[in-house]
């Protein structure tokens, strides 16, 4: 049988994500604020913590990949975005243990990401050896991820 409350919010998901994708991102996030109204999913607030991020919240991003873990801790994309966000804050200590459970996540498709992010907080502990085995990793998983590639050179510079 069919929920038209579930449906009406999936269609509202849908298109938050093309309104974000288009850099509108007000309308994105209303969007995606009505939708966890009428069925709140972790993809919908791990989403609308990325439009936060796009819009310099990175507190608030993190706020909200906190409630999409809360609603299905399985699914790994907030814990990987939590990582990144503290990497960005300068957090690098603190996003190790998020990326961490994003390895570790039963509902995930993309692991070369928290893999990539390790790296980077590693790189940025200059903790040389250790980021390196973690961008390898990234593209052992994801040969063209070209991120990891990066991240690699930027080690051999920063290692002659």
């Amino acid at each position: 049988m069919s929920d038209p409350k579930r449906e009406l919010a999936q269609e509202l998901f849908e298109r938050a994500y093309a309104m974000q994708m288009l850099g509108e991102l007000d309308l994105a996030a209303g969007m995606y604020k009505r939708s966890i109204e009428l069925h709140p999913t972790a993809e919908a607030y791990t989403f609308l913590g990325w439009t936060y991020r796009f819009q310099g919240k990175l507190k608030d991003a993190i706020e909200e990949c906190k409630k999409a873990i809360l609603v299905d801790p399985t699914f790994g994309n907030p814990y990987n975005d939590i990582g990144a966000y503290l990497i960005e804050l300068g957090q690098y200590d603190q996003a190790i243990p998020w990326l961490e459970q994003a390895l570790t996540s039963e509902r995930y498709d993309t692991y070369h990401y928290p893999w990539f992010n390790l790296g980077r907080a590693y790189m940025a502990k200059d903790e040389y050896k250790r980021a390196r085995e973690c961008f390898e990793k990234a593209l052992e998983i994801e040969p063209g991820y070209e991120q990891a590639r990066q991240g690699l050179r930027g080690l051999r510079l920063l290692v002659q």
